[in-house]
């Protein structure tokens, strides 16, 4: 079935539903997706409750035919058959309302994330094409290509005046050393967390009346060369977006402050920004200031495990994800990248390739966490997993195994 067939289907069913449940994965890409969908269910009138959720099991669906699920549910083979689900994660899940790229043989790595998916939903629920603007969040978010799928929407974006695409600092933040001190991806080695380095910085490139980019640039790159990939460099500047409807204009921090307040535990904040709401949105830059800071006392404080050149850990098991990101893209790296953080009563491992890096780490991750009585999946280059204490180090050497292999 195509996707657009899928979607249909779907946009059909939550049309016909009185009541929707809403669930969503806690990063940029899985609130963009619930938030597009919900903006689409209000439009026609139909009630909802959104909640975001760092994972998903069976037992957290409510029973009924209403429960949808954004950004998680399609690795769950055991779900209701009647759950709805978006997603673009490896599937397992053979609901008949189910729409992920992957079924239509769309790569959904970097062609199509959820909110894109959501947003193809949207479309059949009636007029949403001013949503368009979310659906970027996904692709930032999780690292997408504009590509393919990715493409269309973005293109449909341009044309119809809801995507203004630009060139520049892909940086989050309000100003210049704010966009410098809390760069996480690309992590900037000695600017990073320290706000007074970057503000000299840009004051060393700045007169009365504008600051030279140009200069900026090339400091920042003399100052992070020796520590930095290239592709962590290139990551500096780039195509940019401005998003006319949305709270915040730029992509990239509008992505960056929703993905911080979920992953923060305030999913509802991130939500509230995709929902068009400015009620809470100091508070949401609050959250997101403090979310990365921890980011970047993690990346500092990361300590390399013995055995393996490519396996960390980190303190803070709630920047895990995030930390694996900024150590895969900034570092040069020939193996994948895997973190490991203590949460209470388990361990959790984020993986992921580095560009040019390939191995299927859904496969490689899901079987062995459910060797060592864990669950595991993801993407093929970004995946993770969640296994009991005392089956790390059998955990641990499954990895050193399969990457000697």
């Amino acid at each position: 079935m195509s996707i657009e067939a899928a979607a249909a289907r779907l946009a059909e069913r939550l049309l016909a539903t009185d009541f929707v449940e809403v669930l969503a994965h806690h990063d940029a890409d899985g609130i963009a997706a619930a938030s597009i969908l919900c903006h689409a269910l209000f439009r026609k009138g139909r009630e909802f409750r959104l909640r975001v959720s760092p994972r998903i099991t069976p037992e957290d669906v409510p029973a009924g035919a209403g429960s949808l699920l954004c950004d998680f549910g399609s690795s769950l083979s055991d779900l209701h058959p009647d759950v709805m689900v978006v997603d673009h994660h490896v599937p397992h899940f053979d609901g008949e309302y189910h729409v992920n790229p992957r079924l239509a043989q769309i790569d959904g790595d970097r062609e199509l994330s959820s909110s894109g998916a959501a947003y193809l939903v949207a479309q059949h629920m009636g007029d949403n094409r001013d949503l368009v603007g979310l659906a970027l969040l996904g692709i930032i978010g999780d690292g997408q290509e504009v590509a393919g799928m990715n493409q269309e929407i973005c293109t449909e974006g341009i044309a119809n005046g809801f995507i203004a695409p630009r060139r520049g600092l892909r940086l989050p933040g309000r100003s210049l050393p704010e966009q410098l001190s809390l760069a996480i991806s690309p992590f900037l080695p000695g600017i990073s967390g320290d706000e007074p380095v970057a503000r000299e910085l840009v004051s060393r490139c700045t007169s009365e009346e504008d600051t030279d980019l140009e200069t900026l640039i090339s400091l920042l790159v003399l100052r992070i060369s020796p520590q930095t990939s290239l592709d962590g460099i290139y990551a500096i500047y780039g195509n940019t977006y401005g998003l006319g409807r949305e709270v915040l204009d730029e992509a990239h921090t509008l992505a960056a402050v929703v993905d911080a307040c979920g992953k923060a535990g305030l999913g509802d904040l991130g939500a509230s920004l995709c929902l068009r709401s400015t009620a809470a949105l100091q508070e949401a830059w609050d959250t997101a200031t403090a979310y990365r800071l921890r980011v970047i006392a993690a990346i500092r404080g990361v300590r390399q495990l013995e055995g393996g050149q490519s396996l960390f850990e980190v303190e803070d098991g709630g920047v895990a994800s995030d930390v694996a990101d900024a150590l895969a893209l900034c570092q040069a790296h020939r193996a994948p990248v895997f973190v490991f953080a203590r949460k209470a009563d388990r361990y959790s491992i984020s993986a992921r390739c580095p560009p040019g890096v390939e191995i299927d780490l859904e496969h490689l991750l899901h079987s062995l966490a459910e060797e060592c009585g864990g669950r595991g999946g993801g993407h093929r280059r970004r995946a993770g997993a969640v296994i009991g204490l005392d089956q790390v180090e059998r955990f641990r050497n499954g990895l050193l195994e399969a990457a000697a292999s």
